[in-house]
């Protein structure tokens, strides 16, 4: 397996740092290995995995930087790599935006790593596969999934005294459950650092239940209707909406967060009050990175706390051109465990996963029955944006849409095209239920009232 210890990936580490004749070198060491298995009309069609290890060096003369990579760590080639990494920057333009590497920084240290997960195989993957596929088999309905796992880990090391070192583990599935006909569709889906909480068969019975229940579905009109949205169908909108939490595009007037003369909206409630959204590396559901891409560390933080916006993320270039400290200027949520800590412009969110969002206690059923006439949205596919300055997005619902009415599921409908900003969504807030993990985030199912569907849509 491609894993190096903390003290074997900074021996290496060390090794590139000694051979630099740059002004600046950092060098990132990456490796672990990872796996997959894809099913479709109940049979497994592929599976592979691989393992891997891989050294990226950063050199930098003044504000020229060049790159280089390389997969083998004797001497001599840590040598020649370092070396080409700064014939590279010799031969690149000055970065008006460049920054100087950071110092010695201190980590916190999630519990990211499962042994559990890094002990993944073929045959455990076939089980999770079959599991899927037998509750489908037994209610005569066809079953495509997608299993994936991964474990491995990132160390990085300065110039300046920088080094951290992170391990990390991950499995992800997903599952698509169809009536043999192809007019019924159901949707699943669950991700986890540690593999022994992840239950295939239960996510598929879910799915399963919803293929066999849209097999008939009735057309309603478009319309502003109240509407259930689980987890799976609201985080995209939201983590759109974190993504657009960026100082520099909000000062430039590029953003929702804009406001005339260079001002923005921080410290402004926008959404209804309920609405607590933040980050915490720690946290044991859902732990995230010791550190962010350019190598600042993650910490807990607030960036919608009240309904009011507590914060903007910052690249370290705009946070120096605006005058503040690493405090005041925290950077984006983030998404991967990995990434270099070099000296990379972050103007947006690294990924899609370390949003925290609080909600209440309810289950999703138990949302339901609070709801006198709605629609039930399993997920949303296709999201475009449409207007970046409202965050008005547009897509379609997907794998099992429903009509609710006095607290119960009455039949299928088909599916919709929506037009909706997740702003306007998080101000028209009915209820709250009790967060779920989905693509690394915890996210509430949540009802809503004056969702816009724009149009029908014949998509299954």
């Amino acid at each position: 397996m491609a894993q190096f210890s903390e003290s074997e990936a900074q021996a290496i580490l060390a090794k590139v740092i000694g051979f630099s004749k740059a002004d600046e070198c950092e060098a990132t060491l990456t490796g672990g290995k990872s796996g997959n298995l894809r099913f479709a009309r109940n049979a497994v069609s592929t599976s592979g995995g691989k393992e891997l290890a891989s050294l990226e060096v950063q050199s930098s003369f003044g504000k020229k930087t060049g790159t280089a990579t390389l997969n083998e760590f004797d001497d001599a080639s840590l040598e020649k790599v370092v070396r080409r990494a700064e014939e590279m920057a010799q031969l690149a333009p000055e970065n008006p935006e460049y920054v100087e590497f950071l110092g010695s920084q201190e980590y916190l240290s999630p519990s990211a790593y499962f042994e559990s997960t890094a002990a993944i195989d073929p045959a455990a993957r076939a089980r999770h596969a079959a599991a899927s596929i037998k509750v489908c088999k037994d209610r005569k309905l066809e079953a495509a999934g997608f299993l994936q796992d991964d474990a491995g880990f990132t160390a990085v090391a300065n110039s300046r005294g920088l080094k951290g070192y992170h391990r990390t583990s991950g499995i992800d599935f997903s599952v698509t459950v169809r009536t043999p006909d192809g007019k019924g569709s159901g949707y699943g889906i669950c991700d986890y650092n540690d593999a022994k909480k992840l239950d295939t068969a239960s996510i598929s019975r879910v799915a399963a239940d919803k293929a066999a229940r849209s097999r008939e579905t009735r057309a309603i009109e478009p319309g502003k209707y109240t509407v259930i949205l689980e987890p799976a169908a609201s985080v995209d909108l939201i983590s759109h909406m974190i993504n657009a939490l960026d100082a520099r595009q909000a000062e430039e007037g590029r953003s929702f967060m804009s406001k005339p003369g260079g001002e923005t909206r921080r410290g402004e409630k926008l959404l209804d009050e309920r609405v607590h959204i933040y980050s915490d590396p720690m946290n044991p559901d859902a732990p995230g990175s010791r550190w962010a891409d350019d190598g600042r560390p993650r910490r807990p933080l607030d960036w919608i706390k009240g309904g009011t916006v507590a914060n903007l993320a910052y690249s370290r270039y705009w946070a120096l051109k605006k005058g503040l400290d690493e405090d005041q200027a925290p950077p984006p949520v983030g998404g991967g465990f990995g990434g270099g800590a070099g000296n990379r412009s972050v103007a947006a969110f690294e990924g899609n996963s370390g949003i925290l969002m609080e909600g209440g206690n309810a289950s999703l059923e138990e949302l339901i029955k609070g709801v006198k006439r709605g629609v039930l949205v399993t997920r949303l596919w296709y999201i475009r944006p449409v207007d970046p300055q409202t965050l008005l997005y547009t897509g379609l619902t997907r794998d099992g849409t429903f009509y609710v009415e006095n607290g119960e599921i009455k039949y299928a409908v088909k599916n919709f095209r929506f037009n909706e900003s997740p702003v306007i969504m998080l101000n028209n807030l009915e209820a709250l239920g009790k967060p779920t993990r989905v693509n690394g985030n915890m996210i509430p199912p949540m009802v809503v009232r004056d969702f816009t569907f724009s149009s029908l849509s014949e998509a299954v």
